[in-house]
């Protein structure tokens, strides 16, 4: 708007006009009035606002009425329109996430390939008001046909989550969160699969031959229970020959634990650089600096033993992450306590132990034994006292009466 005149107060309370030329040039330059209310927000501040012009149909009537609905929202607390804050893109509070991600989380590259691959081309350009729980439905089966795993699916839907509440959290955004209105896929991916002892000696003896690196880390995860993750963190101060322990200090689940060294971990362990304690253990031969993934050399070594020959279901494949699964088969099976392997493999709940206590079809035979045998010594104890008889005599007196 091009200023003319000055404002001035018209027949209405808190309601002013003033001479000026509308600045897209809607009037042809013809000079018009411009209508404006002034009122005090719930603060006490004055605040004006053009509420239009007359050549557009608005009076001060129109506007003196605005205004009273207006004044009575800040009495009562509610938000006026034109107060009203932008709704953010998706894709803009993304970026604010994964840069949070970054400095917070230890996945933050999970997060940042999902968002780019699964998430930025549905989401990315809408307002966060503009998704819904049915656009979320709507991703979880277009993922799900270009046959992404279950766990794949919930992974991105959990980001969505986690992008959305801290929307929420850093008060960006004020609506609700539209993952409430969304079923998360049902997952059955936890592995099945784990090594005898002849596969595991014949795994570890062809990755001696190709990598030592490699061959050390399976020993590790192997005989300790370590996930790659930690094998890859530890450094010499973690490991304490005295005592037989590695100091686990950066796990999974952020609770620091202690793995015991068997006789073969910690020889091999005395091979490798430990005297300088702030040094990574392992590292990128290339470098020198800290191995992110495992090495292909394990897949490699895998194929050529047929381990996953013919195999399809992801869950009986042999991968790196299945060692630690047999650490934690094993130790079911020699009869550990489920208490101690959950301390041994780190687990942050019972029930993510608890399955190996069922594995080996072995442990199950015995069970059934020992009960079998339980049973035949109970009946023996009986005939000894010569209550074997009296028992069914009593029944059948009570089914005759």
């Amino acid at each position: 708007m091009q200023d003319i005149g000055k404002r001035k107060l018209t027949r209405f309370p808190g309601v002013y006009s003033r001479k000026g030329i509308h600045r897209r040039g809607k009037h042809k330059g013809k000079v018009d009035t411009a209508i404006d209310i002034s009122l005090k927000d719930a603060g006490g501040k004055k605040i004006w606002k053009k509420i239009g012009w007359s050549l557009e149909g608005v009076t001060p009537k129109a506007a003196s009425e605005y205004r009273t609905e207006w004044a009575r929202k800040i009495r009562l607390g509610e938000e006026l329109p034109w107060k009203k804050e932008k709704i953010p893109l998706f894709g803009d509070m993304a970026d604010k996430y994964l840069a949070w991600a970054k400095e917070n989380k230890e996945d933050s590259r999970n997060d940042i390939s999902r968002y780019n691959n699964h998430l930025a081309g549905a989401f990315g350009r809408k307002r966060l008001s503009d998704i819904s729980p049915f656009d979320l439905e709507r991703l979880k089966s277009d993922l799900t046909k270009k046959g992404l795993s279950p766990a794949t699916v919930k992974h991105c839907l959990v980001l969505v989550r986690q992008i959305f509440n801290k929307a929420i959290e850093w008060r960006k955004y004020k609506g609700p969160n539209p993952i409430k209105g969304v079923k998360m896929p049902t997952l059955s991916n936890q592995r099945e699969r784990f090594l005898s002892h002849e596969e595991a000696a014949l795994l570890l003896k062809e990755l001696a031959g190709v990598s030592k690196s490699v061959h050390d880390q399976a020993l590790l995860s192997l005989h300790c229970g370590l996930r790659a993750g930690e094998i890859f963190n530890l450094r010499g101060q973690d490991i304490d020959f005295r005592n037989s322990i590695i100091r686990v200090v950066d796990p999974k689940n952020k609770a620091p634990r202690s793995a015991y060294m068997t006789q073969a971990v910690k020889e091999m362990l005395k091979g490798r650089p430990t005297d300088n304690l702030n040094d990574l253990i392992f590292s990128d031969r290339w470098h020198g600096e800290g191995i992110e993934s495992v090495s292909r050399t394990f897949e490699r070594a895998v194929d050529k033993l047929g381990f996953n020959k013919t195999v399809e279901d992801r869950r009986q494949k042999v991968v790196f992450h299945t060692l630690r699964h047999t650490f934690g088969s094993w130790l079911a099976i020699q009869g550990t306590p489920i208490l101690t392997i959950k301390e041994l493999m780190g687990h942050k709940t019972l029930a993510m132990t608890e399955r190996y206590a069922h594995l080996s079809p072995g442990v199950k035979k015995e069970a059934a034994l020992a009960l079998e045998a339980g049973f035949k010594q109970s009946q023996e104890q009986k005939r000894a006292l010569g209550l074997a008889k009296q028992i069914p005599d009593k029944e059948s007196s009570l089914l005759g009466a």
